[in-house]
């Protein structure tokens, strides 16, 4: 880990000298951006989808929806870029909308803290209430999740509940994000043994006599869980417009809201390193043509593989704007090393960052392994002369290739539609996305969910104890969402929304079909407390597991205290 990080200080040191030298020739439009440090806003807030009806009205036009969470401060920038033409416009709407988010912010432009006087203070204080009826799906890995982009909480049939705080502190360029909580969920019953052989050993090609017990298949008896949580805890040190960052972060790496193909909140986070671009850069000459840039990288370890057990991974970010309604991301990600396949060394992560061929299988299975290699592209378009009402996006994924750009009929794809408000409706909202994990166009390889998402060796994937890190569409899948968005405020909310994934039976034996309707109320009572209130009623089958229709219904409600919620 020691040398991995002298390594990302080099390329941290030449980014920090390139914007030295670029930043007394940056256009004049460029925002004026503070050396304080900021905290990341936690991807389940409800700023982001404000922010995300903001931008779709034709305002925010910094914004890289690509790459997120954003900090605190990114915001105030975004929002204050935008000031003006939302005064001047006349939109009601967009001006309720800002004036919500700049309420939430304004203390940390107006509150300067210095190293000599830091500032701390607790955020939040929360408990998630959680019934479920029937029997749940939760093997994201496999047959497909009820719960999904919940930081792989755990959760069973019968009571569950999630309880905890947040709590920020900021000095001068240090700051420092923590959120934890109590989880509990009832002990049940998983898959049978013939299920795990057979997802284990036909499926996923693990060996079950050396991995009897693996984190990516429920099986057997699932003991209760009452687990103390670290939910993101991150130190954070901000120099020349990067977050430089240690811990446990949130990571949403593409625009669509049901799920990022590459990163998201499906599972729980990892303990990284990061290097994170929080303001847009200008690069002389190629931002003329390509427009400003953001980027992101980070590094750490992965829980709950057997084999090979404890992998690594690394993930690159760049995303540029050519226009102020359109954004272009590229990314990749790399799985290396592992108990027994190769060690996790400066020497093993060199070979997996600038390794960008096809190993032969000899290799492959050897120490010189350049790891398993997963890339993603993603575009954001404001459509001409709809700019104001409509955006368009995708987010492609691909294995063992530079990009999804290059074999596009092999590439999993979650495109999107938003319409950010009706004629003469301007509080309703509407959303809708596809999502396939199936392209069908990969010969041999179109059988057992064995090319996105799997890997020959890393064959649990990008999973996190036992869940998927991208998309929870999952393995060899197809579906689609749509949200109906009532806003009552920009701070509350009447929703309802439908989901829908279907496996292919050459992934699983029947293959599996979910569909979920599910409703949600988000109400503030006084100034700050907030509950959320939502149900879900889902039908399933999945006749590798049980024999006809299943189903099962789940009702929450969380109650969240902010104390120091600012009013003025």
């Amino acid at each position: 880990m020691k040398s991995s990080i002298s390594l990302f200080a080099v390329l941290l040191s030449g980014a920090i000298l390139f914007q030295t030298q670029a930043r007394a020739q940056a256009p004049p439009e460029m925002i004026t951006t503070s050396a304080e440090g900021s905290t990341y806003v936690p991807m389940d807030s409800w700023m982001y989808p404000a922010l995300d009806r903001l931008h779709g009205m034709g305002y925010l036009n910094t914004a890289f929806f690509g790459i997120r969470p954003w900090t605190r401060l990114t915001i105030a920038h975004m929002l204050q870029e935008s000031a003006d033409r939302i005064d001047s416009d006349g939109n009601d709407e967009a001006r309720q909308i800002y004036l919500a988010l700049m309420r939430e912010l304004q203390p940390d432009i107006d509150n300067a803290t210095e190293l000599s006087h830091p500032s701390a203070q607790l955020e939040s204080v929360f408990t998630n209430l959680r019934g479920i009826t029937g029997t749940p799906l939760r093997d994201s890995f496999h047959l497909g999740a009820s719960i999904v982009e919940d930081y792989g909480r755990p959760y069973e049939a019968g009571f569950n509940n999630y309880s905890g705080f947040s709590a920020r502190a900021e000095a001068g360029r240090f700051t420092l994000y923590y959120r934890g909580e109590y989880q509990h969920a009832p002990s049940a019953i998983g898959y049978s043994p013939s299920l795990f052989t057979y997802l284990s050993h036909t499926v996923d090609g693990i060996p079950v006599a050396s991995n009897p017990v693996q984190d990516t298949i429920p099986a057997g008896t699932i003991a209760a869980a009452d687990n103390a949580r670290v939910v993101e805890a991150v130190l954070s040190y901000h120099l020349l417009n990067h977050e430089v960052s240690i811990g446990k972060s949130d990571h949403w790496l593409g625009p669509a809201r049901g799920g990022a193909l590459l990163w998201s909140t499906n599972a729980e986070n990892t303990y990284s390193f990061q290097i994170d671009r929080v303001e847009p850069l200008w690069i002389p000459g190629l931002s003329r043509l390509a427009g400003k840039f953001r980027y992101d990288f980070y590094v750490g370890s992965l829980k709950g593989h057997t084999d090979p057990n404890h992998p690594w991974v690394h993930v690159e970010k760049i995303s540029f704007k050519p226009s102020v309604n359109m954004e272009i991301g590229f990314s990749r990600m790399v799985i290396w090393g592992g108990a027994g396949h190769e060690p996790v060394t400066l020497h093993t992560f060199l070979r997996s960052f600038f390794s960008v061929a096809a190993p032969p299988g000899n290799v492959k299975a050897s120490p010189r392994d350049p790891g398993a290699r997963f890339s993603s592209a993603d575009f954001e378009y404001r459509l001409p002369g709809l700019h104001h009402w409509l955006t368009i996006y995708t987010d492609s994924f691909i294995h063992d290739n530079v990009s999804p750009v290059v074999a596009p009929w092999s590439d999993g794809l979650r495109p999107g539609i938003y319409l950010s408000h009706f004629p003469g409706m301007e509080h309703l909202d509407l959303r809708v996305e596809a999502a396939t994990t199936d392209p069908g166009q990969v010969g041999s390889r179109d059988k057992l969910g064995q090319w996105l998402y799997y890997e020959t060796i890393q064959r649990q994937g990008p999973t996190n104890k036992g869940v998927l890190l991208g998309d929870p569409i999952g393995r060899q899948d197809k579906g689609g969402q749509a949200w109906l968005t009532y806003h009552l405020s920009p701070e509350e909310e009447i929703q309802v929304s439908y989901r829908n994934t279907k496996a292919s039976n050459k992934f699983l034996t029947g293959g599996t079909t979910q569909n979920d309707f599910d409703g949600l109320v988000r109400k503030r009572i006084g100034k700050d407390i907030e509950v959320l209130g939502t149900v879900q009623y889902e039908g399933w089958k999945a006749p590798l597991y049980k024999t006809g229709a299943q189903n099962d219904t789940t009702i929450g409600a969380q109650i969240t205290w902010f104390p120091h919620r600012n009013t003025q």
